[in-house]
């Protein structure tokens, strides 16, 4: 790694020459360890039989490592060295070397990020799930989405780093750079809409619904860089920053559900004498 880093323009030139196939090979290998995952954690915990302990030390580690990365790569862009030299010959070779062609596709897939249609998921997906009597679903996706969406603007507001300069037409933006609000919105908010699902469909939807995440988030934070509207930096910080709030929400509501559908499901002749449910039973 420090070898590539060595020589910015490089591997810059390299990346943004075979931008297409090289998302492309990112998704693919994406798929393969989400696939693994999703398949290990089904072998680990069947049908879903975690204790609370499990689900906080899951959601502690998640959390932990996103905010170790986190906190790596802000250190970096303020450091000012090789990461940031990359960050900028990347943006110039994507200038350079992208057709207008290509930048339009990329102008439409990053759309998944934008403000009004996480939006318009928070309220529609919200509305349904209340619909449903699923109110702790519900909050947990408002919590996750809204709250993703002002942790974003303090980081934003806290490092003020200025935007590469992308003046192709396709995308424009204004706000601070650092980190990418479309990376860490699209991971938070379609993450958290995968995991509820997979907590209300059956298990054969559950690989091609969270699929279906990895892939939207990916390819709206690839598009981030091939648009030049944020540099490579920005959009790992934003996944990271992402990840840690979204695991601290799947592990808050994971809690909550867990408790709530174990005191739902225990019947009242098995519990201790002298409770009021018991009571109530034995009058």
């Amino acid at each position: 790694m420090n070898a590539l880093l060595a020589h910015p323009q490089l591997l810059a030139d390299f990346i943004a020459q075979h931008a297409v196939p090289l998302c492309l090979g990112t998704l693919g290998v994406a798929f393969a360890l989400a696939t693994a995952g999703h398949t290990t954690a089904r072998r680990l915990w069947p049908a879903g039989a975690r204790t609370r302990v499990q689900i906080a030390t899951t959601g502690a580690i998640c959390l932990l490592c996103a905010l170790l990365l986190f906190s790596a790569i802000a250190s970096a862009v303020s450091a000012d060295g090789r990461l940031v030299r990359l960050d900028h010959a990347l943006a110039a070779a994507m200038a350079a070397h992208q057709s207008a062609g290509t930048l339009g596709v990329f102008a439409r897939l990053t759309h998944f990020g934008d403000t009004v249609v996480l939006t318009a998921l928070c309220i529609a997906g919200a509305a349904a799930l209340l619909a449903g009597r699923e109110r702790l679903l519900a909050a947990a996706l408002v919590a996750a989405i809204g709250g993703n969406s002002l942790l974003n603007h303090s980081l934003k507001a806290m490092f003020e780093r200025v935007r590469p300069l992308h003046e192709h037409g396709q995308s424009w933006e204004t706000s601070w750079s650092f980190p990418s609000g479309h990376s860490s919105g699209t991971l938070v908010a379609y993450g958290m809409a995968a995991w509820i699902l997979m907590q209300l469909l059956p298990a054969r939807w559950h690989l091609p619904v969270l699929l279906s995440a990895v892939a939207i988030a990916l390819v709206t934070a690839l598009s981030r860089i091939v648009l030049h509207v944020h540099y490579a930096s920005d959009v790992m910080a934003g996944f990271a920053s992402g990840s840690a709030w979204l695991a601290l929400c799947i592990t808050i509501a994971a809690l909550f559900r867990r408790r709530s559908t174990r005191t739902c499901n225990h019947p009242a002749s098995e519990m201790p004498e002298g409770t009021a449910v018991h009571k109530e039973q034995q009058s």
